[in-house]
């Protein structure tokens, strides 16, 4: 992609079940390919992913709580 910064951010409501399939489809494809590919406006991207990549993990606990996962290279 060169020089272009391509940023997606989506939110949704999803079932714990549904979450845990999402995250399950994203780490096969991280598993299986050097690539990852989502759809977005009816256009498909391809993040190309080296074997080695840096994980952040954060939990926060709280009235709200979240999990963060963040995959860097």
């Amino acid at each position: 992609m060169g020089d272009e910064l391509l940023e997606v951010t989506e939110k949704q409501t999803l079932t714990r079940e549904a979450a845990a399939a999402r995250l399950r489809a994203l780490a096969d494809q991280l598993a299986r390919h050097n690539q990852v590919e989502f759809e977005r406006d009816g256009m498909r991207y391809t993040a190309d992913v080296p074997a080695e990549v840096e994980l952040s993990v954060e939990i926060e606990l709280g009235d709200e709580s979240e999990i963060e996962i963040e995959l860097s290279w």
